[in-house]
């Protein structure tokens, strides 16, 4: 049962667009993270893979899975109840995956084509993400 904000018309301000985005985006990112993962460890047998780097890029995908489980969380949640702060908590946050994610585009001890290709479509996803977040808090505020 949906609650009628107070001091609001009843219209709907959740973002549609933004919803199925971040539908879309649960599943790549399910993708995204078990192909890292195989690339890694196909890339610590192929190639001299030092170990306290390996450890590092395990530590960075697993803490981006967390991070990526709790912004979507916090996004779904403030989209769906038409919340700013939920919705503010999953765009700082989807800073942090950004930044993650230009890691293993840019930084990660070795980089293969398919990692260039799997982070691309995650930052444009979360720029376009970002776009649809920052508009949805602009329609609740208003």
């Amino acid at each position: 049962m949906a609650a009628v904000r107070q001091g609001s018309s009843s219209s709907v301000l959740s973002s549609v667009p933004l919803q199925i985005l971040f539908f879309l985006d649960g599943i790549y990112y399910v993708f995204y993270f078990l192909a890292a993962l195989l690339m890694i460890i196909y890339k610590s047998q192929i190639f001299t893979y030092p170990y306290s780097l390996l450890t590092l890029d395990l530590v960075l995908l697993f803490f981006m899975a967390l991070l990526e489980v709790i912004r979507l969380y916090f996004g779904t949640k403030g989209n769906l109840r038409e919340e700013e702060a939920p919705l503010g908590i999953s765009l700082g946050i989807t800073v942090g995956s950004v930044l993650l994610s230009v890691y293993f585009l840019v930084w990660q001890t070795y980089i293969l084509r398919a990692d260039v290709i799997i982070n691309v479509v995650l930052l444009v996803a979360y720029g376009l993400e970002g776009i649809l977040q920052i508009i949805a808090i602009a329609a609740f505020v208003s």
